[in-house]
């Protein structure tokens, strides 16, 4: 690499030298990293400032060993935390971002996920996924379908059984109604089905307990090495060990109070028969 730190101004430059030895085309490692060859080639001319996550995900579809990842990654942290505003995200094309999520999520052994606001994405249906992406501002119907697929195709990660999968999600977001009953019933069910994976943990945080902090947005952890955090305008991505410790604490307090196991499918059920109920009454 040479003698001279790596900065925000020749990382592009670095990582296209890093590329050009181990003898693989653009093409090839923008499709390992799950990103549009244009993007890689203008991150590498320097056109467009990488992300953590762009480091990380170029640097594994090069096979970097972590050893040397670091200086890497060291460089791309100038500015630890990273925003990226959802209309940028709709611009370039949400089954994209699905994809680069996708990524993400494969080079994580431990996934949390705290959600105040809706099902997991890993755990939704095709039909709630379908409502969701319906919800204003609306996703024109043929990015909605690819959106939708693309977040199917996250979904078979939940099928490997070396990785560990924990879900939390708040009693309330099971009775919102983002699509009619019988559809919120449906999504329920699955629930209650993927809980029974010996490898995920579906925790609900019950209501009429006193609540162990603000839920106050909803946040994944990948590892203990990278929070995605969600807000109305934006989606924030840090590295920064001090915030990673922040959410995981965080998400420790509310997996204290979450209702497991029987617990918690007896009242999934329960919330999905008033559900069906509800879809019933004239």
């Amino acid at each position: 690499m040479g003698a001279a730190p790596l900065n925000s101004q020749s990382l592009g430059r670095a990582l296209r030298a890093l590329r050009e030895a181990s003898g693989l085309t653009g093409q090839t490692v923008a499709r390992r990293a799950s990103m549009s060859s244009g993007k890689l080639s203008k991150i590498e001319n320097e056109k467009v400032r990488p992300s953590v996550q762009d480091v990380e995900l170029v640097l594994n579809a090069l096979g970097v060993s972590d050893g040397a990842k670091e200086e890497f990654i060291t460089a791309a942290r100038a500015e630890a935390t990273e925003e990226t505003a959802w209309r940028f995200l709709s611009r370039m094309g949400p089954w994209k971002h699905q994809n680069t999520i996708k990524a993400i999520e494969a080079g994580t052994s431990v996934l949390r996920l705290f959600q105040g606001q809706l099902i997991p994405g890993l755990l939704q249906t095709p039909e709630y996924m379908t409502a969701v992406f319906g919800l204003p501002p609306a996703l024109p119907d043929e990015t909605r379908a690819r959106t939708v697929a693309a977040r199917i195709e996250r979904q078979a990660a939940l099928h490997d059984s070396a990785r560990s999968f924990r879900f939390l999600i708040c009693e309330h977001v099971l009775r919102w109604l983002v699509s009619e009953p019988t559809v919120m019933a449906l999504q329920l069910d699955r629930l209650v089905s993927v809980s029974r994976l010996p490898h995920v943990s579906v925790g609900i945080v019950p209501a009429g307990i006193r609540m162990p902090d603000f839920p106050m947005t909803c946040f994944s952890l990948h590892d203990d090495r990278l929070v995605i955090v969600e807000t109305f305008h934006s989606e924030i991505t840090t590295t920064d060990p001090k915030d990673v410790q922040l959410y995981a604490e965080t998400f420790d307090r509310f997996a204290a109070v979450a209702l497991y196991g029987d617990s918690m499918r007896d009242l999934v059920e329960h919330v999905r028969d008033e559900l069906l109920r509800q879809q019933e009454s004239p």
